[in-house]
């Protein structure tokens, strides 16, 4: 089984900084990619960023500029940096390891799952205040 698990969340003023971590742990072989969302109540999940295994990267419009997503693939790790935050950043992070193929312990050797899947964490809560 595999866990996703966020961090670093928390309470900042406008204009600050913070940077939230996403640790998956588990079986892994590979990550295909990895996504920061989030989610205010009462509306759908958006995306933030996404990080490709080759460390290519794409932002919502909403923060282009402010915010950084990178990874550290040895350790299964994503990061978010986010800069010049608003109050309208407020959300719940979530971040989602996505098409993540696991090692298949065989009889005699272990090899790559043949199917992938993708994983949520819980969520890291941010609040801006202005």
């Amino acid at each position: 089984q595999v866990q996703v698990v966020e961090s670093g969340g928390g309470l900042v003023q406008a204009g600050g900084s913070l940077t939230l971590s996403c640790a998956a742990s588990g079986s892994i072989f590979s990550i295909d990619t990895m996504g920061w969302y989030r989610q205010v109540p009462g509306k759908e999940r958006e995306l933030v960023a996404l990080i490709t295994s080759g460390g290519t990267t794409n932002y919502a419009d909403s923060v282009k500029g402010r915010f950084t997503g990178s990874r550290d693939n040895a350790k299964n790790t994503a990061y978010l940096q986010m800069n010049s935050l608003k109050p309208e950043d407020t959300a719940v992070y979530y971040c989602r390891a996505e098409r993540v193929y696991t090692w298949y312990s065989g009889p005699f050797f272990s090899t790559p799952s043949p199917r992938s899947f993708d994983y949520w964490g819980q969520g890291t809560q941010v609040t801006v205040s202005s």
